[in-house]
């Protein structure tokens, strides 16, 4: 059997289409295959991306929260001192005024106290006083006592005494 020109071509020509079929089929599968590791290493990198975006966010997070959180927390020490300080103060000086109105109150019966004792005094000494003037002494007697008294002390009849 002796082949022909014809044949040759057309028997290279189908090896040819069968070889194209090969590389083609191959080519489609390497192609599947390397979406499939492309589609793998994405989804990978898309989680490590989503990952490191959720860390970052938390980073900045906890700095905002630092950030605001201690000036916050300062505000809020400093306003408790100052309400604080006020009410101590507050609660000082109220404490304060009322034992001053209290010892003004106890002053004010000792007082009354006092003047009544020296009422009852000048009624038992029928008004007699005992003065020194320029170290001499005199006893004052009430108005009207002595008719030609011998000394007045502020108007009022007195007798010497012996500074002996």
């Amino acid at each position: 059997m002796t082949s022909t020109r014809n044949d040759l071509t057309s028997r290279l020509q189908r090896r040819l289409e069968n070889e194209r079929a090969e590389i083609e089929t191959t080519a489609a599968r390497e192609l599947k295959r390397l979406g499939e590791s492309l589609s793998a290493v994405a989804e990978n990198a898309l989680g490590t991306i989503e990952a490191d975006t959720a860390a970052w966010i938390e980073r900045v997070r906890g700095i905002l929260l630092r950030t605001w959180l201690w000036p916050l927390l300062f505000g809020l020490m400093l306003s408790a001192g100052i309400c604080g300080g006020s009410w101590a103060g507050t609660r000082w000086l109220w404490t304060t005024i009322e034992r001053e109105i209290e010892t003004l109150a106890v002053l004010r019966l000792d007082i009354d106290q006092a003047r009544r004792t020296l009422a009852r005094l000048e009624e038992t000494t029928w008004r007699v006083e005992l003065r020194e003037i320029d170290g001499e002494r005199f006893v004052v007697l009430p108005p009207g006592s002595l008719e030609r008294p011998p000394w007045t002390v502020g108007g009022r009849p007195a007798l010497k005494l012996s500074s002996e």
